[in-house]
């Protein structure tokens, strides 16, 4: 679960960007830009495809599907194939539950159950980017319809992280990439299509519905 966490911390967040003005560079100006764009969405979805490498054996776990969010503490992932996954919170719990597994595990949505300082909590506006990392570099991509935002860790909020590339349209400030990687030599890469921001949602697509021969389990 905290694989998938990981991999969408810079979604539906306020960045909470406070450069001085005027002093900002070009890439501290696209992240402010893009934490404008995020900070008063209230929902979101998009379709994603997620690569994570296993170096230890060789292989790449992959997965796609449509992805929602919702404030507060909300956000549901379909995934596309025929072994059924789930990953759900509701506003107070995680639930989880892997391909071909008989239980769901169930874990409370709170700073302890989030991994205490790690910039999860940014998922849901629990942090501030700008106290977290800092723009490394700004490099442009796809002829500059895109920028990739390198971002480093300061001091010890971030532990697990190394780094992180965010890919961002240059012109709608979207976020269309995250790559995430970690301080044990783990990446996981998460690619965005179709995002929606603000679109608008059943009222119950993040209601956790138990399924038949299921157990729930507290972890």
């Amino acid at each position: 679960m905290r694989t998938i966490l990981l991999a969408c911390i810079l979604l539906l967040l306020p960045l909470a960007v406070s450069l001085a003005a005027g002093t900002e560079s070009a890439g501290e100006a696209l992240l402010r830009r893009v934490s404008q764009r995020y900070a008063d969405a209230h929902t979101l979805s998009a379709k994603f495809r997620q690569e994570i490498p296993l170096q230890n054996v060789g292989i790449v776990r992959k997965a796609s599907g449509t992805v929602y969010f919702g404030r507060p503490l909300k956000m549901r992932w379909d995934y596309n194939g025929p072994e059924a996954q789930l990953f759900l919170a509701d506003g107070r719990y995680f639930y989880f539950r892997p391909a071909g597994s008989s239980q769901v595990i169930r874990r409370v949505v709170d700073e302890k159950g989030l991994g205490g300082k790690i910039p999860l909590l940014l998922l849901f506006g629990k942090g501030e980017i700008t106290t977290l990392f800092r723009v490394d570099a700004a490099d442009p991509k796809k002829g500059g319809e895109e920028t990739v935002l390198r971002l480093f860790p300061l001091g010890e909020g971030a532990p697990e992280v190394r780094r992180i590339d965010l890919v961002v349209g240059s012109g709608d400030a979207l976020i269309r990439e995250i790559h995430v990687f970690d301080r044990l030599g783990g990446e996981n890469h998460l690619y965005l299509t179709d995002v929606t921001v603000n679109p608008s949602l059943p009222s119950d697509i993040f209601r956790f519905r138990k399924p038949a021969g299921v157990s729930v389990v507290d972890g």
